[in-house]
């Protein structure tokens, strides 16, 4: 009994601790629309810069308190100004575009944060001094507490009060809840709606800041804090309702209490609980704990834009000369330089697979390397265990990662919007969990090894004009897919749900299949990769490699058909040379992922064809 009054009370405490990052983020999303990917990143400058005002001697003219406290309040509303600088600078010029450029443009800052971090703290993990008055233990019927863990378990009520007194009491909070409901009439009614919503991501950042510098005396401050949390912050809001503070709160204690206790009760799903929380939440509550269905779409979003009209003739004469030149490669090149053009074939068929279920279909998928892991495991697995050749490999990663996207599929086509991608995200991380804990099968961390190509198929330029064929191939073949009857029955089921079902559309069983077919063309892309690297582990099932995808897909266009293939082609290159010639890559890449956005919010592709048609 002990132990477990230990355990829920440490729970309690990280509950409090995420709720201070996770109401911030439902902040900002309730008015600004905003799907705020650098809210961690946020958090992490929050604990950073508490670390430099305590141990700095900013305050070193005040006593141990105020040094300490002093930091940590300095820290908070430090972040809240780098908060305001960053939506006047950088989201008011975007507020109107789509939610997905938006997480994008927040994307970037989150590399430019990161490596802007590891110049001024350095890689080596910070340690800061306990807090002053909190030190020591407290007795809780019979057992010792940390002080401090006590402390935080207090702050999450006092700040969701402050909050409702915030929201309910002042004319601030007035606005602000007139924003979340409203907010073109808001601006119809004189409100300053730039004004607002710079105090409104202010405040947001605040909070963050003010998480990641509690933290200081419980954990050490280190580079991965943005990403570890930002991931348990998005399903505590999307858990609780999106724009619900009381959700959130409730949402933050479920997940606390629940990861606390299932380390005891099943210890091996303690690394994917809070996505398995999430998938079951979303399941039965498909807009969470309590939130509500949205009403219309949104004013920052505007109706869904159709594809563009198909290539014009120019363009596919280019097109077709470039897929000469690629067939010419194979007799030029190095083996080096056909290896990296192969990982660029790969890149080009994940992310055209990925824009089949988001750009026709409507539907953004946060967990799409899940059904790209699944292919090359497919491959993978058969080689290791049975001995199959490479031809049964490339059959039966489509096979696997469609029979996954039929699956998950089911549960995610009901849903849409950030709903309906968080969810992708939960499968996902099942997905991952699997491979990296089914140790007897998969080798867990360490992989499977030895999964090289047939012999006939193993020199480099013979496996690249493959995986030429099979990539370009399946390109082609899902570009045919969306201009057929079922891509128009997809696109009329995105643009209009309830005329497409009153002339005899059966939207949910179309959005379905798109999703298994885009899942199961991910599948061949990962068996190639696999084949192509000559081993699988299990990170290629991890959040990163999704993101790669959407970075890909949003970066060339979503509304053009070449789009992707020009992201992937964008992003693969450009990160392949600032590795290779600088050490802040993420900096500069970030940096140009911004700008990209700001002044191409239609992508690449989509500004090449409007720049093409005016020009015409």
């Amino acid at each position: 009994m002990e132990d477990l009054l230990v355990q829920g009370l440490s729970g309690l405490a990280s509950a409090s601790s995420l709720f201070l990052v996770a109401a911030g983020l439902t902040v900002i999303f309730g008015v600004t629309r905003v799907v705020n990917f650098a809210h961690g990143s946020l958090y992490m400058l929050g604990a950073y810069l508490a670390w430099t005002f305590v141990t700095r001697g900013v305050f070193e003219f005040a006593g141990p308190f105020w040094r300490f406290w002093g930091g940590v309040i300095a820290a908070a509303l430090v972040t809240g100004a780098i908060g305001a600088v960053i939506e006047v600078t950088l989201l008011r010029r975007i507020y109107r575009a789509p939610e997905l450029f938006q997480l994008l443009a927040t994307f970037g800052v989150v590399l430019v944060v990161q490596d802007a971090a590891l110049w001024l703290w350095g890689p080596q993990d910070l340690l800061g001094p306990r807090a002053p008055l909190l030190r020591g233990a407290v007795d809780i019927f019979g057992v010792r507490f940390p002080l401090y863990d006590a402390f935080l378990i207090c702050v999450g009520p006092v700040v969701l009060g402050a909050l409702w007194l915030l929201f309910h009491r002042t004319r601030f909070g007035v606005l602000v809840r007139a924003a979340t409901a409203d907010r073109d009439m808001v601006s119809a009614l004189g409100v300053n709606q730039a004004l607002l919503f710079t105090g409104v991501f202010a405040l947001g950042a605040a909070l963050a800041g003010l998480g990641g510098a509690l933290q200081l005396p419980r954990e050490s401050v280190n580079l991965q804090m943005d990403l570890s949390i930002i991931t348990e912050a998005f399903v505590v809001v999307v858990v609780g309702g999106l724009g619900s503070l009381t959700g959130a709160f409730l949402a933050a204690l479920m997940i606390g209490l629940l990861s606390a206790f299932g380390i005891l009760v099943l210890p091996k799903i303690t690394l994917v609980l809070v996505f398995l929380v999430m998938a079951a939440v979303l399941v039965v509550r498909p807009y969470g704990l309590l939130g509500k269905p949205p009403q219309g779409l949104h004013a920052t979003s505007g109706p869904p834009e159709p594809l563009l009209a198909p290539a014009p003739r120019a363009l596919r004469i280019a097109g077709g000369v470039l897929l000469a030149l690629l067939v010419a490669a194979a007799g030029v090149l190095s083996d080096y330089e056909l290896t990296v053009l192969t990982e660029v074939l790969v890149a080009v068929l994940f992310a055209a697979s990925l824009h089949f279920i988001m750009g026709p279909g409507g539907l953004a998928s946060f967990g799409h390397a899940a059904y790209f892991g699944a292919g090359a495991y497919a491959a993978a697995l058969l080689v290791k265990h049975a001995g199959v050749p490479m031809w049964g490999g490339l059959l039966a990663a489509p096979f696997a990662a469609g029979l996954m996207g039929l699956l998950f599929g089911w549960f995610c086509v009901r849903l849409s919007g950030v709903y309906a991608a968080m969810l992708t995200l939960a499968f996902a991380q099942i997905a991952w969990s699997t491979a990296f804990q089914w140790v007897e099968v998969t080798g867990g961390d360490n992989g499977i090894l030895g999964v090289w190509p047939d012999a006939w198929a193993r020199p480099k330029p013979v496996f690249y004009l493959l995986a030429l064929v099979l990539c370009v191939g399946g390109a082609l073949l899902l570009r045919r897919m969306i201009w057929s009857p079922f891509g128009a029955a997809l696109r009329a089921g995105r643009d209009s749900p309830l005329r497409a079902e009153a002339i005899g559309i059966d939207t949910f069983a179309t959005r379905w299949m798109a999703f298994a077919i885009a899942a199961a063309f991910a599948g061949v892309a990962g068996a190639i990769f696999a084949y192509g690297k000559g081993s699988v582990f299990p990170s290629i099932l991890g959040i990163p490699r999704s993101v790669d995808a959407l970075l890909m897909v949003l970066l060339g266009g979503v509304q053009t058909l070449s789009g992707p293939l020009l992201g992937a082609v964008a992003l693969t290159g450009l990160q392949e040379q600032l590795v290779r010639f600088t050490d802040h890559w993420r900096m500069i890449l970030g940096a140009t992922i911004i700008l990209l956005v700001v002044f191409f919010p239609q992508g690449l592709a989509g500004a090449a064809r409007g720049w093409w048609e005016r020009r015409a």
